[in-house]
């Protein structure tokens, strides 16, 4: 008898030592009731599935997977390889992240996502604080809530900053203003006829003359370029009185203006002229004191102040 039982036991020992040698005991993993692998440590796969529903993103308020794996430990053969990144990979997959994101709207329309209530307000103050004076814009935010599975572009421009649409738009009406602060009855002008310092203000009263200035004094070096200040028709180029050598053009709507003082002209009266084409020279000419360009704008043949378009 007993030496059966020690044939037994000595069969026994035989069975393990090959299954050991032939078989792997694993843990199989199961998603929806569909194996989908095997894996070798159940306690560290558990571990790094938790590290996915866990894992810290801006903006983010959780992640869940719809289903989570089931576990049964099983006896394979050696040849079955474990997957356990290919499992996690389709796991992360399957899971589902949802933020709270908050847009900036401008007149009511999302323009841009941000992944915190502090940028876009930063932004919302930046905006109103440039642009309340000029522009009539309603800037807002707007909460939202989303997840990667229903709007993954939303969660990808998180970080960004005003887009192209607002900028675009500001820059429309910022142009619209910068036009409208140039025109006269409907003429723009756009160039300034030289750059230099201002000597004398339209109105201001000074020694050499008993009325109040009719234009702008800007001194330059004698022989600088004198550029139109708007499209327009030379109505006379030549030396007259106090102005000495003068171009005056005409740009229509009764819109009217002078270069005085120059030392050279470079056009004649009739010519066309476009914008910023140079028409004469700097100089002295004329009732003058020094090098400068005496500068006037006239509507319907009274002297405006030159500033309230150009030089400001």
């Amino acid at each position: 008898m007993i030496r059966l039982i020690n044939i037994v036991a000595i069969a026994l020992f035989i069975i393990m030592l090959i299954v050991l040698f032939k078989f792997d005991l694993v843990c199989e993993v199961t998603i929806a009731g569909e194996s989908v692998g095997y894996i070798a440590n159940k306690n560290e796969f558990e571990n790094k599935v938790n590290e996915i529903i866990n894992k810290e993103e801006e903006a983010k308020l959780y992640t869940t997977i719809e289903n989570m794996p089931e576990y049964k430990f099983k006896l394979v053969d050696k040849s079955e390889k474990t997957n356990e990144e290919a499992i996690l990979a389709k796991l992360e997959e399957d899971s589902e992240t949802t933020y709270e994101l908050y847009a900036v709207t401008l007149d009511g329309e999302e323009k841009t996502v941000l992944a915190s209530l502090e940028e876009a307000e930063k932004i919302v103050d930046e905006m109103t604080e440039k642009y309340e004076d000029d522009l009539e814009l309603d800037i807002g935010i707007t909460n939202i809530i989303t997840t990667d599975k229903e709007d993954e572009s939303t969660v990808k421009v998180a970080k960004a900053t005003l887009n192209n649409d607002i900028e675009k738009k500001i820059e429309k009406i910022e142009e619209e203003i910068e036009i409208e602060s140039h025109t006269v009855q409907g003429v723009y002008l756009e160039v300034t006829p030289v750059s230099g310092i201002i000597t004398s203000r339209f109105g201001s009263r000074e020694s050499i003359r008993t009325y109040g200035h009719t234009g702008l004094d800007i001194a330059a070096p004698a022989g600088t370029s004198i550029r139109a200040a708007a499209d327009g028709t030379v109505t006379f180029a030549g030396y007259s009185g106090g102005y000495g050598y003068v171009v005056k053009m005409s740009h229509g709507n009764g819109i009217e203006t002078y270069y005085a003082h120059c030392s050279e002209l470079y056009v004649s009266a009739g010519e066309k002229i476009e914008a910023g084409d140079v028409i004469a020279a700097v100089g002295s000419t004329g009732n003058s004191t020094g090098n400068h360009l005496h500068f006037e704008v006239l509507v319907d043949g009274t002297e405006i102040d030159p500033q309230n378009y150009l030089y400001n």
